[in-house]
């Protein structure tokens, strides 16, 4: 009886911190999911609000597993099929059911391709590695990560429910582009900025904590509004963050031909 209880056991008696950063994982798939059910009730300011949701979790499960030393294989298997499923299925799905149906085919295949992309960069992503001395590209994705993606592919509909511009006669064109342009990036290598290395100087702690209310709370009063502008903001810091990849790169293999030149020096 004791060594079935073994078998059958999910959470190691040893670690139940991971049932926490786990739990939050499946609640955000579920949040997901439930995403494209608003979607088939055509209520789509719900479906952008709970795919906004799981992205939010999606961002503190990681988090809080490094915090709580509740990191485990199972956890990061099981955020990466969440992550197919909230931020490649759903997006997909809502934008499907809004506007991409009309294309008959086509639509579909569009729908399939950026699902795909997604899988394909979610893959290569948990084979990532980085050796010592190259610790510094952990502050960029090799493109972009699918949470953006997801963010991106739902901008249309943002810009839509938003009273900022009417672009009812082009809608069709403007979402197959950018579904298209969103699945090129998800499988490219534009190294893109990944900000899990910020720090932030204790005195400014306060600050920031301003910044984090005056934005929710605006999100709050002008939610798709504010969303249209954070998604046109994270587009900007892709050149920049090329750019800022492109100077730390090309000071690296300076410093190791330095470094190769005193070797040989040394040598003869």
């Amino acid at each position: 009886m004791i060594e079935n209880q073994k078998k059958f056991r999910i959470i190691p008696e040893k670690n139940p911190r991971i049932i926490l950063p786990n739990t939050l994982t499946i609640i955000g798939v579920c949040i997901g999911l439930s995403s494209i059910k608003f979607a088939m009730d055509q209520n789509y300011g719900l479906s952008i609000i709970a795919l906004l949701i799981s992205g939010i979790l999606d961002t503190l499960d990681g988090r809080i597993a490094r915090l709580i030393k509740g990191t485990s294989k199972v956890g990061k298997e099981l955020d990466s099929l969440t992550d197919v499923v909230s931020f490649g299925v759903a997006p997909a799905f809502i934008m499907y059911f809004w506007t991409l149906n009309e294309l008959g085919k086509l639509g579909w295949l569009i729908v399939l391709v950026y699902v795909v992309c997604c899988a394909l960069r979610l893959a290569r992503f948990n084979i990532t590695t980085y050796s010592d001395d190259t610790l510094w590209k952990q502050n960029f994705f090799e493109g972009v990560p699918s949470p953006a993606g997801a963010g991106l592919v739902m901008l249309p509909l943002v810009l839509y429910k938003s009273d900022i511009y009417n672009f009812d006669q082009y809608k069709l064109l403007i979402v197959s582009t950018v579904f298209i342009v969103t699945s090129i990036l998800l499988i490219s290598k534009v190294p893109t900025y990944s900000f899990k290395r910020i720090t932030i100087p204790r005195s400014t702690t306060i600050f920031l904590l301003f910044g984090i209310g005056l934005y929710f709370g605006l999100v709050f009063v002008y939610t798709f509004e504010v969303l249209f502008i954070t998604g046109v903001v994270y587009l900007c810091t892709i050149p920049a963050s090329y750019l800022h990849f492109r100077r730390l790169n090309s000071k690296e293999k300076i410093l190791k031909q330095a470094e190769h030149i005193d070797e040989t020096e040394d040598i003869l």
